[in-house]
Order: C-alpha cells, then structure tokens, then sequence
C-alpha cells in the first residue's frame, strides 16, 4: 500500500559539502561543521574540517520527516562555538515536500546559497546536499569515508580488470566517481578500474571531487572515459558543445564582445612581455600601464556595435591592447572554450560585456540614461567608495533625531562612518538591513533642513526647495551644524541612501565646482533677476545710478559691500554692465554664503572625494541626493491647466520614473514635488498649477518657463513626432530651451 503524503516516512539526507564560507578571522580558518535537524528535533552532526572554507564532509544522515518537515541545516565554526553567536557560518532550510514526492520517492541533489539567522553576521556561500528516499544502502559514516574503499565486482570473463560502466552503477554510493579515497596511491593515470586511455589523466577539485582531463582535446568531464573511447568522435562533441555555448550567448543584434579572437603571430608590441604562472599558464605584462592580462595582445577581438544610424551590426577589429586599463576592480578571464568574460570583484558579479566598450544595456536608451548609469557604475566602483570592513553604529532618539545624530556623526572619523552603517532608534528593537537607515535619513533630512533652525531657508522660487541662509550666524555654532550637514549628505551618498531634500540648482553647481550665472539667479531672487535680465537687455545710460557695490541687510542693519576694489566709486555704464551683473551674481549666490558653505564642502569631502563626485552634472546630483521621485501621473493630470489642448490629448506619455522626473526637472526646475501633491506646485510669484501650453513652431523644441511651471509645445502633426522632440528637450538639453 502507497504511504500517503502527510505519512512519516525515512528518508537520507548527505551533507556533501559547502563551497566559499565567509572568513571571519583574519589570520585563522573556520573549522567548520555542519548540524541537520528536522522541525527543531533529530539532531545530527557532521565532523569536523579543520582549517577551510570549503569543507567537504559527503556524511549521511537517515531522518524520520514528512512532507511538510523543515530540514534546517547550519554551519558553525568549532573553534567559536562557545562565544555569543557560537561561530555561525550560514544555514539553508528545506521544506521536504518541496524537493521530494515522498509517496513516489526519488532523490534530489541540491546547492543551495547560506542564508543569515536572526543574528546580524555576514554569511557567504554555498552548501551542496542531496536527499534520497533509498534508505536501504549502508549509510555513510565519518570513520568509513576515512577508511573504506568500495570494492568493485569484477563481471565473469574479466576484461584486463575494468569493471564495467553497469557493475559500476551497482555501487550504491560510489566515491567521486568510483576512485575511492585512497585514490592517490595511485598514478595520476590510472584508478581503481585500471589504467586511464592514453593522453587522459584524473584529477580532484577543492571538494574532493574526481574529474578527468583529456589532453587531447583540452577539455575535462566528470565521466570516466570508456574502454571503447573514440577520440574522433570525442572531438566533434566537443566542438558541437562549443557551437552551442556560442550560439547560447551571442545574438546577432547584441552589442558585446564576442570570445572570437585570431591567432597571436609576430613580435609583441613595444613595452610588451610574455611571462607563465607557476601552473605554466601564459600571461602578458604591459609595461606601459602596469597591467596584467590573459589575452595576448597580438590577437585581434571582434567587437559587434551598431552603426550610427543603421538597424545592422557594423563589425569591427579593434586590438585589446589599445583598449586601455580595465576600470578599477574589474578583471579579464578566460573560459574553458576561450571566450573571455570579466569580472566585477566590486560588486562580485560577472558579465560577457567589456566595461570598456558599448554595453548591450545600452542599445535603445537616451543618451542621458545611458552617461548617467556609466557615471554611477564608474563612481560606486572606485576604491574610495567602497565600505570598509567593520560596523558603524549610531543610535538616536525619534523625538531628538536632529542632536543625538549631530553627536553621534561628529564624533565618528571618516573611516568609521565609511563601515557599515548600523543605525539604531532608542527603545526599539530590530535590526538594520537597510530599512532602518533609509527611515533615519528620511527624518533627519526633514529636521536638519527645517527653517526653524535658521541653517537653510526656502527659495525665492517656492518652499520646498531649499538654500543657504546668509543669516545663519544667529546661531553660534552654525559653521559646526553646516559641517555635520555636509557629513549627513556625504554619508548617504557613500551608503547609497537618499535625502528627502532639494536644493536650488545653484548649490548642486557649487559642490561640483561650477560657475554659477545669471540664470542661477532666478532660484534665490526672481524680482532681482528680472531686473538684471532686463539691465542687460535694455541700455542703461542715464537710466540707472548704479555703482559696483551692493547693500546687504544684516539683523536690521544696512551695510554697503564693494564688488570690485572701490567699487562705491566706479559707475556701472552701458559698457562694463555685464561684468556688473557677474558679480553681483556670485556675490548674492556664493560669496554671501562663503563660510557656511565651505563648512558644509568639508564635511561633504570627509567621504566623498572632489575628483570623483565631479564626474557628474548639477541635474545628475540632485538624482543622486535625492533619488527620483514617486510621480503620481493622475495626480499631475488633475492638477494641470491646458491652454490650446485638453486633458485627452496625447500631450505627455506615460514614461518611465526617471523620465517623468526629468520632466517635471525640465519644466518647475526641480524634480521635487510638494508634500500635498500637484496641487500646491509652487511659482516664482506663489501657487502656480503645472500648464502646458500650445505654443511655438513645429520645427523647434519644446520651451519651459520654470519661473511659471509651463511647458510650451508646439502643434506637432504626429504622436511619434511629439515624442521625439520632447523626449530631445527633456533629455539633452541644458540651459537653453527653458526660460
């Protein structure tokens, strides 16, 4: 009679192995072990491996379960077993009816990656098990994997003593492959069937594994080669498994480096060395950068990109070695068929694509995206942006967010704060994964940037993008808060969090070093840049008495400031207007905020280097900080006036998050939107609704008015046409075309 699902039934469960533990200790190697049991009962342990992280055990267990039993199987460091956390190295959890259909039997064999406990450790790896419903086998012991060897029978007739592949698989638990574990007695070229075909040979990995290489078509396999082993037809195997991995990871439209190379003849080039690894492998040192590589720079890739305005691959030879260095942390390998691959030890991954050249990402993204996400690769993966070892703790009270933050950062080096991050609120319990910082981020930005402290101030242009108050120094110790601050934006770059913040566009130039002009302006005063816009515009003489000075109120008191050198006695003319309004400019947007900003740049410099945040634009900062925000496309369509369309027109599609960001960016000059949605948007002269207006001729770009949230677009004859040309002005370009 068949057992029912819910039956208990025996089943055996063999802990092979586990592959890349974490290593805790700098100078020392886990001893690791591995503990089964089934629903918190039937305990069982493994030995003991000293010294690895990759042990291999291959010990059997036989458990009583049912398929709705959790097998939970953990690893442990002997050597801590009796501290706090006893060592913990990873666990994986199997729900048996999940793997196995206990009423039919079977077996599974299963790799699975180690999972965390509830304690906050680091945990790497993997744990390779098998689960069989074949109970009826002597089952593995530690004292029988170190001392028994299968006995294989030998079939009537003999054959030189070779057993064959059908009395081989009457071993119910065969060793690697039959070898045993006193295989290397033996030649590399024989095992415990005789003597291996000619030009084959057996060899073990990390896991005690047995594998076997054929030297004569460079190519390993787990199977034994046969007696009746035919090396013509080994070879077209392997060449029709080569074609198929090819033809796996190459599309004709694909825009990577294909693995296909030529031959490497001739001399090397100038500054070039041939050199071999201990293991004989050849490698290639170029003087020139200080670089290694595998690839032979005599040999030509192939690298597949498209033409600039064509649909069709355009083929080119391009020599590896005029490539360049690759990024920092990345590295070039080569596969067992020679396709060379690469390597991101930054964020541990793996791609076909060469970080140098055109990435299949990329193929039909808008050139902004494609710049941006280039940036941010290139900017996360530098040395000075990784996180170091170790913990950075900060524990703070909900209700005094602002103080307990200001003491716990200030305290901290730039290399503590560079650790990761670990924050805690008073009174609370749990841990952070990642929800608590981006929750402790999120409130001190809302409290660090309230005007109430007199740090920062609304813009002139509404109240939710913010700048520096020149008025600060009511505060005594506002150069300190402006430093913590320029810490709190550093650290959630460096961590990859984001601000509930923006700030006006002139600020974001200011980190990045940038001249500021007169269109920054209109961010900080719109009635003063009116007027400057219209001093430009318009000839002055014997309109305005002006000089080059300006008047600055502080605390009620009026104090005249020279622009220039006895700039009170020179007259602003028709003539030297421009260099007036220069700097005047830097003088209402920089220079009244000096000391407070190079507080705030210090901070911000504490972790995140000046070479490498200049790789980004103003508008490519604020994302940064900020993120993209969440927009409400119903919302925005409610709150919207229309002037010469109507609500059902094909006026904005619904695109992407980022690129409604860049939009609203494109159109209001920020990608903030008010706490209270569309609706309370925000103009240069109060509440101003989101408009888009029919305006201007078809044959030019769409115009915003950021001062007045109004998009002007012109009448075009198509959707596709529309899309084009809004798509070009949201997304290329910068300054002109907005007003």
């Amino acid at each position: 009679m068949t057992e029912g699902p819910a039956s208990p039934r025996q089943v055996r469960i063999t802990v092979i192995a586990a592959d890349g533990l974490y290593k805790r200790d700098v100078f020392k190697f886990p001893d690791p072990f591995a503990v089964v049991t089934v629903d918190g009962e039937q305990t069982h342990t493994t030995s003991v491996i000293r010294k690895t992280l990759n042990p291999y055990w291959n010990e059997s267990f036989d458990l009583q379960v049912s398929e709705a039993s959790i097998v939970a199987v953990q690893i442990f460091d002997q050597k801590k077993f009796k501290k706090k956390d006893q060592g913990f190295l990873g666990v994986i959890n199997i729900r048996v009816g999940d793997v196995l259909d206990l009423s039919l039997g079977g077996d599974e064999m299963l790799t699975r990656d180690l999972k965390k406990s509830n304690e906050n450790v680091i945990v790497h790896g993997k744990l390779i098990v098998s689960l069989t419903t074949n109970i009826h086998t002597p089952i593995r012991t530690p004292g029988q994997i170190q001392s028994h060897r299968p006995t294989l029978p030998v079939p009537a007739g003999g054959n030189g003593g070779q057993a064959s592949p059908a009395a081989l698989s009457n071993n119910p638990h065969p060793s690697a492959n039959g070898t045993g574990r006193h295989a290397h007695n033996m030649s590399s070229f024989e095992d415990n069937q005789g003597r291996l075909p000619a030009g084959w040979e057996r060899r073990q990995d990390n896991l005690g594994r047995t594998y076997y290489v054929d030297h004569n078509t460079r190519t390993t396999t787990w199977n034994r080669p046969s007696t009746t082993y035919n090396e013509s037809d080994q070879r077209v195997a392997m060449q029709q498994n080569t074609e198929a991995e090819r033809q796996r990871h190459q599309s004709p439209a694909s825009m990577m480096a294909t693995g296909a190379t030529t031959a490497g003849t001739g001399e090397l080039p100038p500054g070039w060395e041939q050199r071999h690894t201990p293991e004989g492998r050849s490698y290639y040192v170029d003087h020139n950068t200080r670089t290694t590589t595998w690839v032979d720079p005599r040999r030509q890739q192939y690298i597949r990109m498209y033409g600039n305005n064509t649909g069709t691959p355009n083929i080119q030879n391009l020599p590896v070695s005029q490539l360049g260095p690759l990024p920092s942390g990345w590295e070039m390998r080569l596969t067992n068929t020679a396709r060379v691959y690469f390597v991101d030890h930054n964020t541990k991954t793996t791609t076909w694509d060469d970080p140098r050249l055109p990435s299949s990402l990329d193929q039909n993204v808008p050139q902004y995206k494609r710049d941006f996400r280039r940036k941010l690769i290139y900017f996360r993966s530098q040395p000075a942006l990784r996180i170091l070892s170790g913990q950075c703790h900060v524990k703070v009270r909900r209700n005094h967010i602002f103080e307990d933050s200001y003491a716990e950062i200030m305290r901290q080096t730039p290399n503590d704060l560079k650790k990761r991050l670990m924050v805690k609120f008073d009174g609370e319990d749990g841990l952070d994964y990642g929800g608590l910082s981006r929750e402790f981020f999120f409130l001190l930005s809302h409290e660090m940037f309230n005007p109430f402290y007199c740090l920062f101030e609304y813009s002139a242009h509404d109240n939710y993008t913010l700048q520096i108050n020149p008025h600060s120094g009511i505060n005594p110790e506002h150069l300190n808060y402006f430093r913590f601050i320029g810490r709190v934006v550093g650290l959630a770059i460096f961590h990859r969090r984001f601000l509930d913040a923006f700030f006006i566009g002139a600020f974001y130039k200011m980190i990045l070093k940038k001249k500021v002009v007169l269109a920054d302006m209109e961010g900080v005063d719109a009635d003063f840049h009116r007027n400057l816009t219209w001093m430009l515009e318009n000839d002055i003489t014997d309109i305005l008495d002006l000089t080059f000075s300006t008047e600055d109120s502080r605390f009620g008191e009026t104090v005249t400031i020279d622009l220039k050198p006895n700039g009170q006695n020179i007259e602003v003319t028709n003539d030297n207007k421009r260099e007036y309004v220069d700097l005047v400019t830097g003088w209402r947007i920089e220079k009244r905020v000096q000391e407070q900003f190079k507080a705030f740049v210090d901070g911000f410099h504490d972790l995140i280097p000046a070479d490498l945040i200049n790789v980004f634009d103003e508008r490519e900062l604020e994302l940064l900080i900020g993120g993209i925000a969440d927009i409400d496309v119903e919302d925005w369509k409610k709150h919207t006036d229309y002037r010469g369309y109507t609500e059902s027109d094909d006026c904005v599609r619904s695109w992407d998050a980022e690129q409604k960001s860049r939009l609203l960016q494109f159109t209001t000059g920020t990608s903030r939107i008010p706490v209270n949605g569309f609706k309370d948007l925000q103009g240069s002269d109060g509440p101003r609704r989101f408009t888009i207006e029919k305006a201007g001729d078809i044959g030019q770009l769409p115009k915003s008015h950021t001062c007045f949230n109004r998009l002007d677009l012109p009448p075009y004859k198509s959707f596709d046409v529309l899309n084009q040309k809004l798509s070009l002005a949201v997304e290329e370009t910068m300054g002109f075309g907005q007003e």
